[in-house]
């Protein structure tokens, strides 16, 4: 499976064998007007993100798609038990995102309303 049909706004970052990293619209979530950790960003990865540095991944473990909004704010992960379908899964849920039809409001328990304001304005999501 490859990354075609990836939604408008949305680029390939980087691609490993264990890891492929998503970006929204770099070129507005650069560090100048909006710090860069809140950078959108879809990690697709064999295993949780979250093991430790330097532990080996088991075949038995699935491959995983976790939105990101800024480090500690993350939509719940979608898991997968291939890769492909994960790549499938990261393409369906960046479509879905460009099209405004992710409540990230709902993840933050801290509000940011100029970031909300901008993604408002990127996606097709109206408050």
């Amino acid at each position: 499976m490859t990354l075609e049909g990836l939604a408008d706004g949305w680029v390939v970052w980087s691609e490993e064998r264990e890891k492929i990293v998503l970006a929204y619209r770099p070129d507005v979530f650069d560090g100048v007007g909006f710090p860069a950790p809140c950078l959108p960003t879809i990690y697709l990865t064999k295993g949780r993100r979250s093991r430790h540095p330097g532990t080996e991944t088991r075949p038995s473990d699935p491959w995983v798609v976790t939105l990101s909004l800024e480090p500690e704010v993350n939509r719940s992960p979608d898991e997968y038990e291939t890769r492909d379908a994960a790549t499938a899964g990261a393409v369906e849920l960046a479509g879905r995102f460009a099209a405004g039809e992710i409540d990230y409001r709902a993840i933050y328990q801290v509000p940011r309303e100029d970031y909300f304001a901008k993604l408002d304005e990127l996606t097709e999501r109206r408050g």
